[in-house]
């Protein structure tokens, strides 16, 4: 019986091996971000390593980067599923790690939030929105400019403020925070999107439970807040002075981006906040809580047809 060693050599050797490995050699080389990595390293690789590590190059040019060849996380056809691949020096040599791909990062980011708060508000539309697919209609041109604005100096390590988007129903606010944190998740950075409704009501049914003030805290400090739908709750003084009102003033203190939507602009916000289910008028605490958002965010008209008709 030829042994493995002998039936390996024989292979290798063959005219039709050798045909499909160089031009599976060739694929490999003219990849865009081997390339990349190649003329990087160009002054400690020498061809003799660049072609001992040809298996890990092909391992890496044969898988989905960013999710670029994945329809979903559960449709990932990477190795490890939720992971991409990255190529790294190894004491000279070219290695393959893998780290956890963008959707990953939201997914687990959502699943570590969902096991204190309920109203994660992340359907699917929202969890798959891009800047590509966000329609640049003139009424949503400065609302993609001001994102992507912040995306730029929020990566350059300034700590700008957060957006306040206003507008009529349908016109894309919601999915443009969706979009917005699908960027930052490419960099796994942490964001958490809520539905203020839902919010509220979840935490007034938590009084005296012992996850209240567990789940104020997460919101103080979430490296990026996303408010969806302020001023859709019915206000009650509660909510307002005591739950809005020490989350917004913690992130205004230590500057956490916090973003916005609402179907009010400032001013309307401010008349909704004034008056509680009671019927009580309460100027001056509605006023302190707009002076927070306003130093908070920044206000954005987002206008065009309904999306959702």
């Amino acid at each position: 019986m030829e042994r493995i060693n002998q039936t390996l050599k024989r292979l290798s050797s063959s005219e039709n091996f050798q045909k499909r490995y160089e031009q599976q050699r060739q694929q490999v080389l003219q990849n865009q971000d081997v390339g990349e990595f190649l003329a990087k390293h160009k002054d400690v690789l020498d061809q003799a390593t660049v072609e001992r590590s040809m298996s890990k190059l092909y391992e890496f040019t044969n898988q989905s980067k960013e999710c670029n060849r994945c329809e979903s996380l559960e449709g990932c056809i990477n190795f490890m599923k939720g992971y991409h691949p990255e190529l790294v020096l190894n004491r000279n040599s070219i290695d393959v790690v893998y780290k956890r791909c963008p959707r990953k990062v939201v997914a687990d980011e959502k699943k570590k939030h969902q096991n204190l708060i309920k109203s994660l508000y992340v359907p699917r539309d929202i969890l798959e929105a891009s800047f590509e697919n966000f329609e640049g209609d003139l009424g949503r041109l400065d609302a993609g400019d001001k994102a992507a604005t912040f995306l730029m100096n929020y990566e350059a390590g300034l700590k700008p403020k957060g957006l306040y988007l206003y507008g009529k129903f349908g016109v894309g606010k919601s999915y443009l925070l969706g979009a917005i944190a699908n960027e930052l998740a490419k960099k796994q950075i942490s964001t958490m999107i809520v539905y203020v409704p839902e919010l509220l009501r979840e935490i007034k049914g938590s009084i005296g439970d012992s996850t209240f003030n567990e789940k104020i805290e997460m919101l103080k400090k979430e490296q990026i807040l996303m408010l969806d739908d302020i001023g859709a709750e019915a206000v009650s003084s509660w909510t307002r002075d005591e739950v809005l009102g020490p989350i917004l003033q913690f992130r205004m203190l230590e500057k956490l981006p916090t973003f916005f939507t609402s179907n009010f602009d400032y001013q309307g916000l401010e008349h909704h906040l004034t008056y509680s289910q009671r019927g009580e008028e309460e100027k001056m605490k509605a006023r302190r809580i707009m002076e927070r958002i306003r130093s908070l965010s920044e206000p954005v008209l987002v206008d065009g047809p309904n999306r959702r008709h």
